[in-house]
């Protein structure tokens, strides 16, 4: 079985492929992009790992994206709340 996984949209963005339960290869968008916790979308990161792994994005079985509902949600109004009554506005 053939895995790409993404981590995205907060930070230190990254990919990993893994095939048969063995990691083939991973990487930080931030290695590409040259930005320190680059939060975009890995899309230089899935790229390295297709290429390492030596397969296509139709190759792959599934797509995993990480994230925490949750977790963000916090951290959301965390900030929200360490700048209010500005930050409540967004």
């Amino acid at each position: 079985m053939r895995i790409l996984g993404i981590s995205a949209f907060y930070h230190d963005s990254a990919a990993a492929i893994i095939i048969d339960g063995e990691i083939i290869a991973a990487a930080q968008e931030e290695r590409f992009s040259r930005k320190k916790h680059d939060p975009e979308f890995p899309a230089q990161a899935i790229l390295f790992c297709l290429k390492e792994a030596n397969c296509k994005i139709t190759d792959l079985d599934s797509i995993i994206f990480y994230d925490k509902p949750l977790l963000k949600f916090e951290r959301l109004l965390e900030t929200y709340l360490a700048h209010a009554p500005r930050g409540i506005r967004s």
